[in-house]
Formats: structure tokens, C-alpha cells, sequence
């Protein structure tokens, strides 16, 4: 068998998506994400214009020695458009072995280790009882694990709140919007807000909340304190990474489990961050991180310290994305809970997928490969449009971290 096209698909049903679509001389083909939310199209470029005229004619079941040609090979290693790209070969070329060997995904990574993948909701309010309200919602749609976000008084605005009645999408049309954010309302709000939630809906629903990168180390300690009594399953990103050291203070003050790296594209992000036992959850997702090729190798190491995986799963990653990282998760052996934030109808008809949720638990399906289709000229029926996550800064006008 050898690759003798790759193309790809650029579309925005309801947000922007770029797919990898790799064909061979046996009409086996496979899909890849190349998704990179707010720069999609310098992934499609680096594509186009540097790796797909180097897959032609190569034995697309090699996904090793591919994956090394494309990671060593171009001497500029790492990034996020360098390792989305790789990615969404790797995913392609993962979802044509699973097709032509008649499997699926997860049995190429040696079988179920469980029988579905624990997932967690996004419960989200404007204002403390309509993240109640959130969360109750969700616990009646089945979910066992719920991320809750609500807005902090005295501010105009907060990560995760969504505009109106519809669902929380931060990439917004146009050129980017700025929001404003304080520390100090945050941090002495956010224990309130669990301890409200814990008295609503009991000890044994799992809780988890996303920081959003908003804190110095010692701040994050503090509110990793804070939410002690109220046992949270995670406490997400307290902290920008780049520094991995700095979680070494955080982990000396509190018992609080911490989850970090959905923006990592590298094991070496996360090298210190895992052999420190520094983090609790390894949240850095497929399709940015380097295909299930890199991230296959990062969980091995992960495991070996008692580190889980909590992958990445907004809805600026494709099907594709979701569809490989449940494959992953039903496999591999140190897997902890998958985010579970749904696409839109109108994606889910672009991408006919074979995944599906139950009480609380997903599962990729038993279809050979990902199990995930695109429909093309549906795809068509919705152009890419420039789109921008947005801006934070502080109420004295700082730019700080979103």
C-alpha cells in the first residue's frame, strides 16, 4: 500500500475546522485534525506547502518512521503549527491502518483496558444560581464528572461564561474582543461558589474547575487551598506553564489535585511537570501534542509516576480529535477522564461519527479506524472565517493571560 494523495478540507460549521484527508493506491483512506483554533490557516500552509508533497509514495502503515521523518527531519522542531501539522498526519495514518486491518483504533493500542471513557461537562453561569442550575442540568443528562465556571460579581465579564442562551464558544468572528479580569474578586468568589454547589448537589459528583492560566504560583496555592473541603476532581491550569517549576510551589501548598497542558505540543513541556509528580492530570490533547504516535509515548512516561491523562476536548478540536482520543483513552492504562464539550448538530452532520455518550461514560465505537466521516459537500456549504480567541487584560488595562 502506499500514499498517492493528501489533501485538505477547510470548513466552519459553526466554527472554524481545517481536515487532513490521506488517500492510497487501495482506496483505504484517513481523516487528521489539523485544527489550530485562531491559526488555522498557517497549519493548512505548513501543510500544503511543506508536508503533504513528502508523503506521496510512502507506506502509510510506517507511522513511526513517518512521524520521525516529519518531526527530525525538518530540523525546526516543536511548536504548535509544526506539531498540529504532525498530528494530523499521524492521526490520518492511524485511522487507514485501523481501515485496512479491519479494527478499530484502540485495538492497534493493545486492546480495552475499561469499557468507556469517563467524561466531564461544562456546567456555566452567568451568575452563581444559573451555575447551579448548570450543573443540575447536566447531572440530569447523566454526566458523573462536571467542570463548573460561573461569572464573578463585580466584574463584566469571566472565562467560560457564554453570551445569552448559547453554548460557551471562545472563538469569536472578527478581530479579537477584549475581556477584563480581577484576581482578587476571583479568588475570594471562587470557594463560595463550590461550597454553594457541594450543598446543592452532595459529596459524589466530581467537580472539577479551570483556572485558565489567571494565577501566579502562589495565588494558585491559595485557591488550591480554598476548594480543599470541597474535594475537587482537578483544579485546571492554575498557572501558565513555561515555567514548570512553579508548580513545585503550588504542589508544596495544597492537596488540591492539579491538571495542566492543553496548550503543550511536546513531551519535554511536560518532562519535569510529570518525574516531579508536580501534576496530577496531563491534559495535553492529541492533535496539538504530536498524534497519538507522541502522546502514546508521554502517557507511558506519565504512568510510570502515577500521572493520568485529562485530555483536552473543547469544541476547537474536529471529531477526528475526539474520536482518537476516546480510542486512546479506552486503551491505554493510566487514562483518568476525557473533557466532553459537544459540537454543535450542525458539526456533528459534517462529521458523522460512530462515538457515542452514555451515562456519563463515552465510547469510540466498534467501526474500523476512528469510525468518523466527513461529509464534503456539506463541508462546502460553510467557508472558513477568520476567527480570534480573546484578549484579557486587568482592570488597569494589563494584558495578562487568558
Amino acid at each position: 500500500m502506499k500514499i498517492t494523495a493528501a489533501r485538505l478540507i477547510l470548513c466552519s460549521p459553526d466554527r472554524n475546522f481545517v481536515t487532513l484527508r490521506v488517500e492510497t493506491d487501495e482506496g483505504i483512506y484517513g481523516l487528521g485534525d489539523a485544527t489550530l483554533n485562531g491559526r488555522e490557516l498557517a497549519v493548512a500552509a505548513y501543510l500544503e506547502e511543506h508536508v503533504l508533497p513528502c508523503l506521496i509514495g510512502r507506506d502509510p502503515f510506517a507511522i513511526e518512521d513517518i512521524w520521525q521523518y516529519l518531526y527530525r527531519g525538518a530540523y525546526w522542531r516543536r511548536g504548535p503549527v509544526t506539531m498540529t501539522a504532525i498530528s494530523a498526519v499521524d492521526v490520518a495514518l492511524w485511522d487507514i491502518k485501523g481501515k485496512a486491518l479491519g479494527t478499530p483504533v484502540y485495538n492497534l493500542l493493545g486492546g480495552k483496558s475499561r469499557q468507556g471513557a469517563l467524561v466531564y461537562a461544562h456546567a456555566n453561569g452567568a451568575d452563581l444560581p444559573s451555575a447551579i442550575e448548570s450543573v443540575k442540568k447536566h447531572i440530569d443528562e447523566g454526566y458523573l464528572a462536571i467542570r463548573v465556571q460561573c461569572g464573578v460579581p463585580g466584574t463584566l465579564s469571566s472565562y467560560g461564561v457564554p453570551k445569552g442562551d448559547k453554548p460557551y464558544e471562545p472563538a469569536e468572528r472578527g478581530l479579537p474582543a477584549e475581556s477584563l479580569w480581577s484576581t482578587e474578586k476571583y479568588l475570594n468568589f471562587v470557594p463560595h461558589l463550590f461550597e454553594a454547589v457541594r450543598k446543592e448537589v452532595g459529596e459524589d459528583i466530581h467537580l472539577l474547575h479551570d483556572v485558565h492560566h489567571r494565577l501566579t504560583p502562589i495565588e494558585a496555592a491559595r485557591l488550591g487551598r480554598s476548594l480543599e473541603p470541597y474535594h475537587l476532581f482537578w483544579m485546571e491550569d492554575p498557572t501558565p506553564a513555561e515555567n514548570q517549576d512553579a508548580f513545585r510551589l503550588i504542589r508544596e501548598h495544597t492537596v488540591t489535585p492539579i491538571a495542566t497542558g492543553e496548550v503543550f505540543n511536546s513531551f519535554w513541556d511536560a518532562h519535569d511537570l510529570i518525574r516531579n509528580q508536580w501534576i496530577d492530570y496531563i491534559r495535553m490533547t492529541i492533535v496539538h501534542g504530536g498524534g497519538i504516535t507522541a502522546l502514546k509515548k508521554t502517557a507511558d512516561f506519565a504512568a510510570i509516576y502515577q500521572v493520568r491523562t485529562g485530555f483536552h476536548g473543547a469544541t476547537d478540536l474536529s471529531p477526528v480529535t475526539m474520536a482518537a482520543a476516546l480510542h486512546f483513552g479506552l486503551a491505554i492504562h493510566n487514562f483518568g477522564i476525557q473533557e466532553h464539550m459537544p459540537h454543535t448538530p450542525l458539526t456533528d452532520q459534517v462529521f458523522p461519527h460512530s462515538y457515542t455518550f452514555e451515562a456519563g461514560y463515552m465510547h469510540p465505537g466498534e467501526a474500523p479506524g476512528l469510525g468518523v466521516e466527513i461529509d464534503e459537500k456539506l463541508a462546502a456549504q460553510f467557508p472558513y472565517a477568520r476567527a480570534y480567541l480573546p484578549i484579557a487584560r486587568k482592570l488597569d488595562g494589563t494584558v495578562t493571560d487568558w
